[in-house]
């Protein structure tokens, strides 16, 4: 087994702290958007694709729930982790540091399926401007012609 010492876990500190802040910067966009669309809402401004819209949204937060609960998790294991270091419990503060980079590993995983909620989110706004006619990053890349 590997020994750790207190700088280990201490090092996820920065990255853990950065990915939350990314996270919660998400969050506050879509708050944004939220508002946004219940104030067109209000004004009897129906989009086509409002219902789908939100649908998409209420994904994406709870996603962004789980994301920033599972970093803070991971937060949270670094730090009894360090405890553990400190008290000389060497078997413990290998199993909560598993732990901490368990959660932090969850957490990517759950940001990477937010992020692909949220193309899919831009799609469907951009679905209401034009007609999108199955085109992928191969036929915008090779595209000939009107650009």
């Amino acid at each position: 087994m590997i020994d750790i010492n207190i700088n280990t876990p201490a090092l996820l500190f920065p990255a853990i702290t950065l990915m939350m802040l990314a996270y919660t910067n998400r969050f506050l966009s879509l708050a944004a958007l939220v508002r946004k669309l219940h104030e067109e809402y209000n004004r009897g401004e129906r989009e086509r694709n409002i219902f789908k819209q939100i649908k998409n949204i209420r994904t994406r937060i709870n996603l962004i729930r789980y994301m920033q609960a599972l970093g803070v998790l991971s937060f949270l294991c670094c730090v009894l982790c360090m405890y553990a270091i400190y008290r000389n419990w060497v078997m413990i503060a290998n199993a909560i540091f598993a732990a901490s980079l368990i959660f932090l590993l969850l957490s990517i995983i759950l940001s990477l399926l937010e992020i692909n909620k949220s193309t899919k989110a831009i799609e469907l706004v951009l679905s209401d401007i034009e007609e999108l006619n199955k085109e992928n990053i191969f036929t915008d890349i090779f595209k000939k012609g009107d650009d």
